[in-house]
C-alpha cells in the first residue's frame, strides 16, 4: 500500500493498488466505472480487462450499466464503503439477460466493490474472481472491509478529477421509456430487467403480487413481447 501511497497522481498507480489488494485476497481483475449525478457513467479505471471488453466496457457505458446492482446502490443516500454483490443482487438476478450477458459469458463469478466519492461523480472499483474459482470467502470479505477506509482514501486521491460529465463527449445518460407504456408498467418492467421476481416487485412498490402480474402482462402486451429476453433486447440491445 506504501508503493500505491507514493504513485498517487502517477500511471503507475492502479497497479501497485492491485498488488496491494491482491494480498488480502486474490482476484483475477480490477476495474472500475463513475457515475454522475445525471445518470451518466464514465470509464474511470479499465486498462487491464480480463475477458471481452466489448462486454465489460463498451456494452456496459453504451447502456446495460441501468441494470447493475452496483449503480442501483450507489444512487440510495446510504451505501457502505465496501458493496459485495451477492448481498445486492435481486432475487432473481442470476435468471436475467443481463447476468448471462454480463456474468455468464465472460466468466465473472463473484465481484465486490469500493465505492469513491470523486469531484464529479460517485464511482465504483470493482474487484472481480473469475472463471473456476470460488467466490469471495466471508473472511476475504471481512478483511476487504476493514481496509476499505485506505483503500477508498487513496482512490479518491489519485481518481479525484475523473469522470467530469461537462468536458465529456458521448450520449446521455440510459433510460428505460415507452410512450406505449404507463408510469407504473415503466417501473415493473425495470425491476424485472434488473431481476426482480413478482414477489421482490410487490415489496419493493407496495402493490399486491397479483397486482404486479396483471401490469407486466399489460406491459408485455403492448410491447408484443412474452419474455424477459425478449424485453431486454427491446430495450439493451
Amino acid at each position: 500500500m506504501a508503493e500505491a501511497v507514493s504513485a498517487i497522481g502517477q500511471a503507475a498507480f492502479p497497479q501497485a493498488l492491485e498488488r496491494a489488494l491482491a494480498r488480502l485476497a486474490p482476484f483475477e481483475m480490477m476495474n472500475g466505472f463513475g457515475y454522475a449525478a445525471q445518470g451518466r457513467a464514465f470509464d474511470l479505471y479499465n486498462d487491464r480487462i480480463v475477458g471481452d471488453r466489448a462486454i465489460i466496457v463498451d456494452r456496459y457505458l453504451a447502456g446495460s450499466y441501468i441494470l447493475d446492482p452496483f449503480y442501483d446502490a450507489l444512487r440510495r443516500p446510504e451505501r457502505p464503503a465496501l458493496l459485495v454483490m451477492r448481498e445486492l443482487a435481486p432475487d432473481r438476478f442470476s435468471e436475467t439477460e443481463y447476468f448471462r450477458r454480463h456474468y455468464q459469458t465472460t466468466g465473472i463469478v463473484d465481484e465486490i466493490g469500493f465505492v469513491l466519492k470523486l469531484q464529479h461523480a460517485d464511482a465504483v472499483l470493482s474487484l472481480s474472481r473469475m472463471g473456476a474459482v470460488p467466490g469471495f470467502s466471508a473472511g476475504e470479505i471481512a478483511v476487504l472491509t476493514a481496509a476499505a477506509p485506505l483503500v477508498c482514501a487513496v482512490a479518491e486521491r489519485h481518481w479525484h478529477a475523473r469522470c467530469d460529465p461537462d468536458g465529456a463527449e458521448g450520449q446521455a445518460a440510459a433510460a428505460i421509456s415507452h410512450p406505449s407504456l404507463s408510469k407504473r408498467e415503466l417501473e415493473i418492467v425495470t425491476l424485472i430487467l434488473k431481476g426482480h421476481s413478482s414477489y421482490s416487485i410487490a415489496a419493493t412498490l407496495g402493490l399486491s403480487p397479483n397486482t404486479v402480474k396483471v401490469h407486466r402482462r399489460q406491459a408485455y402486451a403492448k410491447l408484443n413481447i412474452s419474455s424477459q429476453v425478449e424485453l431486454f433486447h427491446l430495450f439493451l440491445s
